[in-house]
């Protein structure tokens, strides 16, 4: 087979360069529209030992990770793998933001404004183009080995392209799933017919899907109506509906019996002349769906169901490719959802689905649209969390064996990026800045109060000064509201900074391309009505402090509701995952949110609440309440 070369496809030793293959386990951050009823069923079996019950994945990760870590409990079993991944040299990460009006009558003055790629997202790019198309064709030589090995035998893989690097990637997947692996080409038309003419080339208006199976496919045949051309031959009828008189084209003798005894045949006059049939309109099924695809529409961007995302696919391309190689019950796989189209038509046509993207805005994005439909069944939220970043410090970091060590590095490096200055004789306090004290929170597990507690004892015990910043990767729930409540009462100035997952990133870290944003603060008022045992959750102030926000863009934010996009309650919490019990969000339709929300409680006792906010960023701040419900006397 003549091969595909490209700088990069080949090490020192002559052996191709294989993909990542770090198995790390998920993470499950939190379970979206599980009952108390679900939510316990689950936990119980969970305890006995017992399988449980499926859960559609959305996956915040980066492939290279992601892909590996399904390999374990999915090889083998993914039905249908569509794939829509970066094709275009000049694409990027970045997506609009919009800020929502206070007023929903304001509609037309809703500013927006050009959200830019983080700095993983934009090495996620470099990564891919960042040596032109040899880094791509290895990046993407990469991706589908571990898709080959995830696919069913009888499973189906759809990559989605345009002509600018399609024929160089059927290459690559003609030596990864191998030539007689190919099922066809597909051609959909994409562009509307008031496109703009160009003077110098001709137009292009489509993208091309590649389309591969393993060893052996499901295909079930899509048809579209008749056109009313074709319609308008059936021009006679009897007592069974419409026809009209059809040649009945290679026939055997026996199939010509048949057809007499049903009443369908004529013999014409000529002997020469073939018999013709009875054609019914409503025996037929439509017309047999080929290759060539112009019937579906691109997205309209001022469709209620637009995202904001440019390179949203129409719901009905996804539709027509599930239903034609996937049956009910089928697992459905898309590593790059960016929208979400996907799981949303996956969930609708009852296919199990599994989708993961790198971007935090296109999670929360896909998490929205999926609850849009209101038959959405529960499905949960992941991410790699503390294991991909303590594989990235064991691979940053030398003295693997060394824990201290590795510590001790980690810290330092954390310290420079924050320009602040190591101190030495604390425990619990690393570094200072600028007269505040810094303590750096621990890679492998969210900074608790515990953490706060030690670091403002030690520096009162020391005799500091009263400024401490804690920098964390991520903060217990109830961290923002109780700890500062206990530095306030220690006359403690306490700043919350987030420790950013470019960290892992060293072509970022090398050019100090590192923010540390202060967390957001929220205030939740919690009311118990004892009669009805009702708990009313009030939200009344969010307080965002972002630094990439344009000037005139923070001016049309008049009230502090315009930063929340969405918001969801746990009235349940259990010091485990976090369970989207309700929620309220804005949408196209819909621009205003719920302010507050009532729940009724079926029995007495102490109950955990936990409000986690997304802001119109993406970014996510949870706050945790303690309520009382006590009976009425």
């Amino acid at each position: 087979m003549t091969e595909l070369s490209w700088q990069g496809k080949y090490n020192k030793e002559g052996k191709k360069n294989a993909p990542l293959r770090i198995e790390l386990p998920f993470q499950t951050i939190e379970t979206v529209n599980e009952s108390a009823q679900e939510r316990q069923q689950i936990a119980d079996l969970f305890a006995q030992g017992k399988p449980t019950k499926w859960r559609n994945r959305l996956i915040w990760g980066d492939k290279k990770y992601v892909l590996p870590a399904l390999l374990p409990e999915f090889a083998g079993k993914i039905n249908l793998i569509y794939i829509d991944p970066p094709f275009d040299t000049g694409a990027d990460f970045s997506f609009t933001a919009k800020i929502p009006p206070h007023d929903p009558s304001e509609k037309a003055n809703t500013a927006s404004f050009v959200k830019q790629p983080s700095i993983i997202e934009q090495k996620a790019y470099r990564d891919t183009w960042g040596k032109g198309l040899d880094s791509y064709l290895q990046w993407f030589y990469e991706t589908a080995l571990l898709l080959r090995e995830l696919l069913a035998e009888d499973g189906s893989i759809y990559v989605h392209l345009d002509s600018h690097i399609g024929h160089y990637v059927k290459c690559v997947l003609d030596e990864v799933f191998g030539e007689d692996a190919f099922l066809c080409q597909i051609i959909w038309k994409r562009m509307a017919e008031n496109r703009k003419a160009t003077a110098n080339k001709w137009l292009s208006v489509d993208d091309i899907i590649l389309v591969f199976h393993k060893n052996g496919h499901i295909y079930n045949p899509i048809y579209v109506p008749y056109s009313e051309k074709y319609k308008a031959r059936f021009t006679q009828k009897d007592e069974r509906g419409y026809f009209f008189w059809d040649n009945i084209g290679t026939y055997s003798q026996e199939r010509l019996e048949r057809l007499k005894a049903d009443g369908r045949v004529k013999f014409p006059d000529n002997p020469n002349a073939k018999p013709r049939m009875k054609n019914y309109l409503h025996e037929g099924k439509g017309i047999l769906i080929d290759n060539i695809w112009t019937d579906i529409s691109p997205v309209n961007s001022q469709a209620l169901d637009a995202t904001g995302y440019p390179t949203q696919k129409p719901d009905s391309l996804l539709e027509r490719i599930i239903k034609a190689s996937s049956n009910e019950g089928d697992l459905v796989l898309d590593c790059f959802c960016g929208s979400g189209t996907t799981p949303a038509v996956a969930e609708k046509l009852n296919r199990r689905w599994i989708t993961c993207d790198l971007g935090r805005f296109a999670i929360h994005t896909t998490r929205k649209r999926l609850l849009s439909n209101p038959d959405v069944k529960p499905f949960i939220v992941q991410n790699l969390g503390k294991y991909e970043r303590q594989q990235w410090m064991s691979r940053e970091f030398t003295n693997p064996q060394d824990r201290l060590a590795q510590e001790k590095s980690y810290r330092q490096l954390i310290l420079d990026l924050y320009h602040a200055d190591k101190i030495d004789g604390y425990t619990w306090l690393h570094g200072v800045k600028k007269g505040r004290m810094v303590h750096i929170g621990s890679i492998d597990a969210p900074v608790a109060f515990g953490d706060v507690k030690n670091s403002v004892q030690e520096l009162w015990k020391k005799g500091g000064n009263n400024n401490l910043d804690i920098l964390g990767w991520e903060f217990a729930f109830e961290l923002n509201e109780t700890a500062r409540q206990f530095a306030a009462a220690n006359k403690v100035d306490l700043e919350f900074k987030k420790i950013p997952r470019e960290m892992l990133e060293k072509r970022a870290v090398d050019q100090g391309d590192i923010s540390f944003f202060e967390l957001a603060a929220l205030d939740v008022t919690a009311k118990v009505n004892k009669k009805h045992q009702r708990l009313t959750l009030t939200l009344n102030n969010f307080i965002v402090l972002p630094d990439d926000i344009p000037k005139d863009v923070m001016q049309a934010i008049t009230h502090w509701s315009q930063w929340i996009d969405y918001w969801a309650v746990d009235f349940n919490y259990h010091d485990d995952t976090f369970h989207n019990e309700w929620q309220s969000y804005r949408t196209k339709k819909k621009q205003d949110i719920d302010l507050s929300v009532a729940h009724y409680y079926q029995e007495k006792g102490t109950y955990t609440v936990v409000v986690k906010v997304i802001d119109i960023l993406g970014n996510d701040t949870t706050k945790l309440l303690d309520i009382v419900v006590a009976a009425h006397h």
